[in-house]
């Protein structure tokens, strides 16, 4: 995958005592080398991590320098202590090139409920200053800096040319495997454009954008208390804020961009066997559609289904009729993989074994419900539910 790094942008992650493995990169720094306008969106969750209440008070703005994020330590549940914590990080991340203490965001993920090792951190991000670069290197270790249980490292970049010809490019990173169930975020997220925006259209762009991608995606539906997706924009390439056609184009290329780092989160599930798609369409509106997806997206009997390859069709169309919207149950009609098992509230005749056999031999499976009440659908992803998820999550802190 080519690597596309906007202008105006450094970043470096490095090892400084958090994790127990000393291979293992546990703290990250991004850097913008000119004031960028910020936006945010971040965890509903009642009970959300001190980074989050920092970062939701400073955005939308603009003349950020810098977002600081580690890993190991959500610093969640941690009081006023966690919030002098997150204060600090943010403002050592933008004093560590030359900026304020307000031109820095901060991110956390990890265990909840332990306060942050802070001299680890101090010296962490003093080292990370150091190594600052424009190369794919830094970048993907930045990326691997915020992982926790994560397999890989999660990025996408993207070119986009403006109608003059002029071409900005987008970045970003996410990390994420488990308790997830953003309804606006992800665990955490950041992407870098060296196009101009307005603060306000920046909000309103990130959260369009996040709405399709992050808001569609699960794994066993629990909202985490530090998700967090930040959007910088320095205007480094195109220093006039975008509008008109060209506003267009790069919302479009903000909307393609989130949903592919979306997806690589349940691709990378906890566990995972198998990355599930769900077409909900035929609805009478957009809202009911992610209703009924995110409720088979989070049904255990439908995930462990699929993770024993077992068409069993009646858990989902089931599913679908808990999820508190109204539809005739004779206008449904499921297909699993592409094959038809249920048509018109009736099921049809079909091949088990080469059903099973279509999920148990390909990690991605498809699920299109259709309703025919009206003419609105949506897409959502998840992913099945394994023993190893189980496992994993059974002796997490231990």
């Amino acid at each position: 995958m080519n690597i596309y790094l906007p202008k105006g942008y450094r970043f470096a992650a490095v090892h400084c005592g958090l994790k127990s493995d000393p291979m293992l990169l546990d703290l990250s720094l991004i850097i913008s080398d000119i004031p960028a306008v910020a936006a945010g969106v971040f965890t509903p969750n009642l009970v959300c991590g001190a980074p989050v209440q920092v970062d939701r008070n400073r955005v939308p703005g603009q003349g950020f320098r810098a977002i600081v994020a580690n890993s190991r330590y959500a610093n969640a549940c941690t009081g006023e202590q966690g919030i002098r914590d997150a204060e600090e990080m943010a403002a050592l991340a933008a004093q560590s090139v030359g900026g304020h203490a307000q031109q820095g965001l901060v991110m956390s993920t990890g265990v909840i409920g332990t306060q942050l090792p802070m001299d680890k951190i101090r010296n962490g991000i003093a080292a990370a200053s150091t190594k600052l670069a424009a190369s794919e290197t830094e970048f993907l270790n930045a990326a691997r800096g915020i992982m926790t249980t994560d397999t890989v490292e999660k990025y996408v970049t993207k070119l986009l040319t403006l109608k003059n010809g002029e071409i900005i490019t987008v970045a970003g990173i996410c990390k994420g495997a488990a308790m997830i169930a953003p309804k606006l975020a992800t665990m955490l997220a950041v992407i870098v454009t060296d196009a101009a925006l307005e603060p306000s259209v920046a909000q309103k762009l990130l959260q369009t954008a996040a709405e399709e991608s992050f808001n569609c995606i699960s794994v066993e539906g629990h909202t985490s208390t530090s998700d967090t997706l930040l959007l910088l924009a320095n205007g480094a390439a195109q220093p006039t804020p975008l509008h008109g056609e060209n506003l267009e184009l790069f919302a479009n290329t903000l909307r393609e961009l989130c949903i592919e780092l979306a997806v690589k989160i349940p691709e990378d599930g906890e566990g995972a066997s198998h990355l599930i798609t769900i077409d909900v369409e035929g609805c009478k509106t957009r809202d009911d559609a992610k209703i009924i997806a995110r409720k088979i997206a989070e049904d255990a009997l439908v995930k462990t289904a699929i993770c024993g390859a077992d068409p069993n069709w009646g858990r989902i169309v089931s599913a679908s009729g808990t999820a508190g919207v109204f539809y005739d149950p004779k206008k449904v009609s499921l297909k699993l993989n592409g094959f038809e098992l249920f048509k018109n509230g009736e099921p049809i005749p079909f091949d088990k074994k080469n059903i099973s056999d279509s999920i148990r031999n390909n990690r991605a499976t498809h699920i299109l419900l259709i309703f025919g009440e009206g003419d609105t659908g949506i897409r959502f992803w998840t992913t099945d539910l394994t023993t190893e998820y189980v496992r994993l999550n059974s002796d997490y802190t231990t």
